[in-house]
């Protein structure tokens, strides 16, 4: 039986893939064809994987005219059919993704990516543990630039920037009623909402779950929703990394812990400092930091973020329960030993996001890799390596990382430096209203 079965108020569906970026490219399907839909899937050019921040053709992809820029079939995921409440039509998503003609999957969709690196985690009978965190501002984007929004439920606005304040949550209550209403009904696990440092900023917290696929699929779809209520209310959502010169920029943090196939986890020994892989783990997500920090930073105003003593770590360190360490193991019970990476920002696509973090933190404990001694006291105020300092600079590092082939199929890494070539070049010409347009509610 469908999904639809028991939806039928549901009449209309889109169906779309996740792209390099993040970004969801699809159709628009009509219910009748939803039988065929879920058997089959659908066609589309496998270069749509591949398209920059504006949805242009990468110019020398190999996968445009060299190929015929041939179709790839876009098959339904596990996840199945995912309401769209911010629609005022009844509607659901089919989220897909993409296989070549024989059935192999094409190796540039992100979401596969995630997956070959979570076989390799079973293969060793391990299974990692998720939960993100997700940072986000709402604007008002009414005018020229930018401006903290009108309170849904005053009218009012209010140009403060309150830290955990409950009456900046309660004034946009009816949104926050919505989000969650939203959350429930697509199956996304959502916990504690805050307020953040910034100007309207929020933070929402999605519950630790055994499977970093659905982890990487709820923050997509989180994304989705988040945008489409803000625009209901007249505001607009940004998960853009820096949106505010002056405030803290928007981060996607993962806390992430292993468990064995008795479900023990595999970084608690019962003592603070944790077990050896715990170390491995660690070492491994230092050592890919500055390689990888393409993924974790992959639009020119992700660097805006990376600055010293703006809440977003630059220096490449670990610490027990210090948040200005890039890589943190959190205070609390000994038995929940787990990592936090605090690196990215919240313009990340989160399937290779997460690939990355649980890609590397899994080389680390191949490779019986060790980690330098934590640190104390404040990151920034200590001589350390340092993250990338500019996109250019993240490029050529990407380029030249033998850990992001370990990670990733040399074809979606040929395709990825690509992309951001190309946008980086493009970038360049845009003004600053324009550079803030283009990413405001697009990542």
């Amino acid at each position: 039986m469908s999904w639809l079965d028991d939806h039928p108020e549901v009449r209309n569906l889109r169906c779309g893939v996740a792209d390099l970026n993040g970004q969801a490219r699809g159709k628009r399907v009509p219910r009748r064809f939803a039988a065929k839909l879920e058997k089959d899937g659908t066609r589309m050019p496998l270069s749509v994987v591949n398209v920059d921040i504006w949805g242009e053709d990468i110019e020398d992809s190999p996968l445009v005219f060299e190929t015929g820029d041939a179709d790839g079939e876009m098959l339904p995921t596990e996840r199945g059919y995912v309401p769209m409440p911010w629609l005022p039509t009844p509607t659901a998503l089919l989220p897909l993704w993409a296989y070549h003609e024989d059935g192999r999957p094409f190796a540039g969709d992100p979401r596969h990516a995630l997956a070959e690196v979570l076989k390799r985690y079973k293969e060793r009978g391990l299974t990692p543990v998720v939960a993100t965190e997700m940072e986000f501002y709402l604007v008002d984007d009414s005018g020229k630039g930018i401006m903290q929004p009108k309170s849904p439920r005053s009218g009012k606005r209010r140009d403060a920037a309150e830290v955990l304040s409950l009456r900046a949550l309660d004034a946009f209550d009816i949104f926050f009623n919505e989000l969650y209403d939203g959350c429930e009904a697509m199956d996304i696990p959502a916990e504690a909402a805050i307020s953040e440092s910034g100007l309207g900023q929020f933070e929402v917290n999605l519950e630790h779950v055994p499977d970093a696929l659905k982890a990487a699929d709820d923050a997509w779809f989180f994304k989705m929703l988040v945008r489409g209520l803000a625009r209901n209310h007249g505001m607009a959502a940004s998960f853009m990394a820096k949106p505010y010169d002056e405030y803290s920029g928007n981060g996607m943090h993962v806390h992430f812990s292993v468990v064995d196939e008795d479900g023990n986890n595999v970084f608690a020994n019962g003592t603070f400092e944790g077990t050896p892989m715990l170390q491995n783990a660690i070492a491994g997500c230092l050592q890919g930091m500055s390689e990888l920090a393409l993924i974790f930073a992959p639009h020119a105003n992700s660097y805006e973020r990376l600055v010293p003593e703006s809440h977003a770590p630059t220096s490449i360190c670990w610490a027990y329960d210090n948040r200005t360490a890039s890589v943190r193991v959190p205070g609390g019970s000994f038995a929940a030993r787990r990592i936090e990476h605090r690196v990215a920002g919240g313009d990340v696509n989160p399937y290779l996001f997460l690939a990355a973090v649980l890609g590397s933190a899994l080389i680390g404990i191949e490779d019986g890799l060790t980690p330098p001694a934590p640190i104390t006291g404040n990151a920034y105020d200590q001589k350390l390596d340092q993250l990338p300092s500019d996109w250019s600079e993240a490029i050529k590092s990407f380029e030249n990382s033998t850990m992001a082939r370990r990670i990733f199929d040399k074809q979606l890494v040929d395709n990825f430096l690509r992309t951001k070539r190309q946008e980086l070049r493009d970038f360049q010409e845009l003004t600053p209203e324009e550079q803030l347009a283009l990413y405001l509610d697009t990542v």
